[in-house]
């Protein structure tokens, strides 16, 4: 049983970025099987390996480099408002403040 989704999680994602650790042919099927292109990159041990876009991986990089830096933020980190909305309130402002930086 895994986690539970988002409902906008699958519609507005049109392609899914992960590292090698998701290179499984059921994980590849599972995406594409929900219209979601894969973009990860296969294994080395892998016998036929499968393709990817290079380019659009290359910002996987980023995106975790950005949330690294959100979390150095200690009440993101560890997620102490109470609301929803206080919390994304906060990582709006965290953010504002990266990109200031």
């Amino acid at each position: 049983m895994g986690l539970p989704r988002q409902e906008y999680e699958i519609e507005q994602v049109p392609e899914r970025i992960a590292d090698r650790a998701f290179d499984a042919n059921w994980v590849r099927e599972t995406l594409a099987g929900a219209g979601i292109e894969p973009v990860i990159p296969p294994k080395s041990n892998r016998r036929f390996p499968a393709a990817f876009d290079r380019e659009t991986y290359k910002w996987r990089h980023l995106i975790e480099n950005f949330f690294g830096k959100l979390k150095e933020f200690r009440g993101i980190a560890t997620r102490s408002c109470k609301t929803d909305s206080s919390f994304f309130a906060f990582i709006a402002i965290a953010a504002t403040v990266i990109r200031l930086r």
